[in-house]
């Protein structure tokens, strides 16, 4: 196998982290050229010292200013860029063949679209970029000429599970019928409804199978992050909404499923580690070590599948109808999302109004056309100030 060249946009987050330890264990196949982080100066300036990337990339002044001090005392010659301007620069002047898009939120989808149109190898962690922004990305992937591998466990699960054709010939012939997204349902899965509007932010993200961020983790609570998931599904595998189902999994070691028409289900198992999804994208179409403990099922007494409660999951119905609206709904539906679960993290927003906000900021905003990533930023913004002032307006 050649030597990769990766840039990881996004280095030290928990992707980020995970991607960079595969690589350590393989510095025969992987070369870091470029690291982007936002505020964590400390961390990405000793992902630095010890990949020596080309380029590094901080929000903002300060922080490169920072980062360039560290590194000029340690006598290490990455070029410290800041701005989302050199985010892309990260990607477009790196030299880099493959690109880790990991940047939570909106965020990241400018970069990732960049990578895109670029021809890169795009390892596709970031949710926003087809939520936001599905066809233009699908379109800038066919016309840039690239490879686009899943990286959430679930997306590449269902990518195992595929024919290796499934890309290039008609779904029909293949005889895919059905793709089920497995969920764990969060923390408060089991928890009465009625003691939900008290729980905490630290109870929220006090995730039960996977270690994540704390606004995936909230997203996972609410399974927001599911319906986010099913949008990412319907743009990568060109299956209609309705052929797209989520199951509750609370073991989470099947990560997902496909059914075909002859009545197989096919399901990718593993721990609930994110360096197995990683692995197998960063060496695709081989297999590498991960570092993950193999999966022992005497270990567990039983798997077990249901389907979700929407009333206790009202994200997951809100997602499912933004998916059906299309157009710019997605894009105002992750928006306004990001705004309240904010806003819980932070600001003492109810875990119970998080949907609400949600709700109100899609039926203050008509969807349109998703038809440039000009107007895809324009509603983003639009929407993430309807939700603010929702918030106001509930005194949050």
């Amino acid at each position: 196998m050649p030597l990769r060249r990766v840039a990881i946009l996004g280095s030290t987050g928990s992707i980020g982290v995970n991607t960079l330890d595969v690589i350590r264990s393989h510095p025969e196949r992987f070369k870091v050229v470029a690291l982007t982080a936002g505020k964590q100066v400390d961390r990405l300036a000793e992902q630095c010292l010890e990949f020596n990337p080309a380029i590094a990339v901080v929000a903002d002044a300060d922080g490169a200013a920072r980062l360039s001090a560290i590194l000029h005392d340690k006598k290490i010659a990455t070029e410290v860029l800041y701005g989302p301007e050199a985010m892309v620069t990260a990607v477009t002047q790196s030299n880099c063949d493959t690109v880790m898009a990991a940047i939570v939120g909106a965020a990241g989808l400018v970069p990732a679209l960049a990578a895109a149109k670029a021809g890169k190898r795009v390892l596709l962690a970031n949710k926003e970029a087809l939520v936001m922004s599905g066809d233009l990305f699908m379109q800038a992937m066919q016309s840039g000429g690239g490879e686009l591998l899943p990286i959430d466990s679930e997306h590449n699960a269902i990518f195992q599970c595929l024919p290796q054709q499934f890309t290039k010939a008609p779904h029909d012939y293949l005889g895919v019928e059905e793709l089920w997204l497995t969920a764990s349902g969060g923390p408060f899965r089991d928890t009465p409804i009625s003691e939900l509007s008290v729980v905490t932010p630290e109870q929220a993200c006090a995730h039960p199978n996977w270690v994540m961020g704390r606004k995936i983790s909230v997203d996972s609570a609410t399974m927001m992050n599911k319906g986010l998931e099913v949008i990412e599904a319907f743009w990568l595998f060109g299956l209609s909404l309705e052929k797209i189902k989520v199951l509750i999994h609370p073991q989470s070691v099947v990560h997902s499923m496909v059914r075909y028409r002859d009545g197989s289900v096919l399901a990718q198992m593993g721990q609930p580690d994110m360096r197995t999804p990683i692995a197998y994208g960063l060496a695709w179409p081989e297999r590498i070590d991960a570092g993950v403990a193999p999966l022992n099922l005497t270990q567990f007494s039983a798997l077990s599948f249901t389907e979700p409660d929407l009333g206790r999951f009202p994200c997951l119905a809100l997602a499912f109808s933004a998916a059906k609206t299309g157009g710019t709904a997605p894009t105002i539906l992750n928006a306004a999302n990001e705004i309240a679960v904010a806003a819980f993290l932070d600001a003492g927003l109810s875990y119970l109004r998080i949907p609400e906000v949600v709700e109100k900021t899609l039926n203050h905003i008509q969807s349109v056309p998703a038809s440039s990533l000009e107007l895809i930023l324009e509603v983003d913004a639009q929407a993430r100030q309807v939700a603010t002032s929702l918030m106001s307006e509930m005194n949050i």
